[in-house]
């Protein structure tokens, strides 16, 4: 476990995932949203950001946190461990709206500079969607890239805990250092 990559919908809890994970490995942490999203929630432009994300991938370790399909088909394929948040839909609406009401009018620590948290409905239209649209195309890049690969379909938080759990048990099976 050198290079792992975090997917799974908004609300999934892949930040605080990385975050635990980095602290129990010692792999630097990499919150895609922090880097994506410029002052006043302006995105990056599609070119560099593609750019950015390659960058990223050619470092020898890391965990990285975030959907962003257009970038997926460069992290999964570079990932030696795949985790996939596959959360319920009301779990992850859930998370998002008590994280906006403990953000409110604040920058939470995995976002952007002066890019405060705020209700979006395009954002719950997403997560609600998310199984239907988008959870398809990530199980369709996670088997077209499985091989030789540490995978790990989460359903639920047990499962997140289940897996630190054992990473902190035995971080010599699953962690390999440089």
């Amino acid at each position: 476990m050198r290079r792992v990559a975090i997917v799974g919908s908004g609300g999934a809890g892949k930040s605080t995932l990385a975050r635990r994970m980095g602290e129990i490995t010692g792999l630097p942490v990499v919150d895609l949203d922090r880097l994506y999203w410029r002052p006043g929630w302006t995105p990056t432009p599609k070119p560099e950001w593609r750019e950015t994300v390659q960058r990223l991938v050619e470092e020898d370790l890391w965990i990285i946190d975030g959907n962003y399909m257009s970038t997926m088909g460069i992290r999964i394929p570079a990932a030696d461990t795949i985790l996939f948040m596959d959360y319920s839909r009301i779990r992850c609406m859930w998370r998002t709206t008590r994280r906006v009401l403990t953000y409110r009018r604040h920058v939470r620590p995995d976002m952007g500079e002066d890019c405060p948290e705020k209700i979006n409905v395009s954002c719950y239209k997403w997560m609600w969607n998310f199984r239907k649209d988008i959870r398809p195309k990530i199980m369709a890049l996670i088997e077209a890239n499985r091989n030789g690969k540490e995978v790990y379909i989460l359903r639920n938080p047990k499962d997140a805990d289940r897996l630190l759990a054992e990473l902190q048990r035995k971080p010599g099976r699953l962690f390999q250092q440089a």
